[in-house]
């Protein structure tokens, strides 16, 4: 075989391998997964170094830094692949600031939790948003809200909890505590005490369904097989809250839930209680946005919201939905377009998205 033949071989062999897109694309995604090598420089690299791109006959593919090294190859001096990535030196250093809001009593500024993990504001502003999905002051009023429900139920007065969550006053936290519990503070604390949810159970094509509304709108949406289960569900997610069965008044309301989940085209002119830790607000409402009869991916969501790493963290957003199809999570699916997993069931999923895909049939 001569020369040209052998390269064209060689060639054809990296460009058949998967992990050639990656390095072509230089993909920060691929880092760690793989290092690729090139003979005529003796380096290895990074699938995302920003090197020129090599020949593709001479390339060779190593699953770590130590085979590529026993191979006879150099770590690459742009990229160096033998140390830790860029994207796992800033994890590191948003994960120390994050310990740092946590730990403190006084919420850090913008410029001393930069100062502390070394990055300019602007840059750890961004980088803590890229890693974390939610700017530092959102990462410390999340924490603080967390603190709160948490300690609602250990301490001695409702003011005390707030205090020690981090809070000057109770003034400031009564402000959003509707938005933050859903209730008054001394209703959380009681586990919804005095908080009434009317909610029936009926059926529909897609089985059982549960509705269940607050003061503040349809805060329950469940569709499953089992009424008891669905009932169940729901005393869990409100313990100690009155739950009162449905009247003819109430049925009224379940008539246009059902209605809605039969041909969601017609729209849902109820109001929602939406209910959420700030970064699954900011996803349910981007899936609210995606058209009837349309689907989107995981990634085209994390994209939508400007967090394009936190694809892993989208689907658990949606996994927590409890309004089934007026928060459409069923209209997000994989990159190549199949059916994953669905709170309600991956079947109701395919339903509903026919459904939509064909009002009129």
């Amino acid at each position: 075989m001569n020369i040209s033949a052998k390269n064209a071989q060689l060639a054809a062999a990296t460009q058949n391998d998967i992990r050639w897109a990656s390095v072509i694309a230089r993909d920060p995604d691929a880092d760690g997964k793989f290092y690729y090598s090139v003979k005529t420089t003796g380096v290895y690299c990074r699938p995302s170094c920003a090197a020129r791109l090599a020949r593709p006959e001479n390339v060779q593919f190593h699953v770590t830094c130590k085979d590529a090294e026993e191979a006879g190859f150099r770590p690459c001096k742009r990229c160096k692949p033998d140390q830790a990535s860029l994207l796992e030196q800033h994890t590191a250093k948003i994960a120390i600031a994050c310990r740092l809001i946590e730990n403190s009593q006084e919420i850090p500024s913008l410029e001393q939790l930069s100062q502390h993990v070394g990055l300019s504001a602007y840059h750890f502003q961004r980088v803590f948003k890229a890693i974390a999905g939610l700017t530092p002051k959102e990462y410390a009023a999340a924490h603080r809200q967390k603190c709160v429900r948490n300690t609602l139920n250990k301490s001695d007065t409702v003011t005390q909890a707030i205090y020690n969550a981090g809070y000057n006053s109770n003034g400031r936290f009564y402000e959003i505590s509707d938005q933050v519990l859903g209730m008054t503070p001394s209703n959380y604390r009681a586990g919804g005490t005095n908080t009434d949810i009317h909610f029936a159970v009926g059926e529909c094509s897609l089985g059982s369904i549960l509705v269940a509304k607050s003061d503040r709108g349809i805060c329950a949406i469940f569709l499953g097989d089992d009424p008891d289960s669905l009932t169940r569900d729901l005393q869990d997610r409100f313990p100690q809250a009155n739950l009162i069965g449905g009247d003819a008044e109430f049925e009224q309301i379940v008539s246009k839930v059902v209605g809605f989940v039969e041909a969601p085209i017609l729209g849902l002119d109820l109001p929602l209680d939406i209910r959420g830790t700030a970064f699954q607000q900011r996803v349910w409402q981007a899936l609210q946005k995606i058209p009837i009869g349309s689907t989107v991916s995981y990634t085209d969501i994390a994209k939508c919201i400007g967090l394009p790493k936190s694809v892993r963290a989208i689907a658990q957003a949606c996994g927590a939905n409890p309004l089934a199809v007026a928060i459409p999570c069923h209209r997000v699916v994989r990159n190549d377009g199949a059916l994953s997993g669905y709170r309600w069931g991956v079947e109701r999923k395919r339903t509903l998205l026919e459904r939509e895909a064909y009002p009129n049939t």
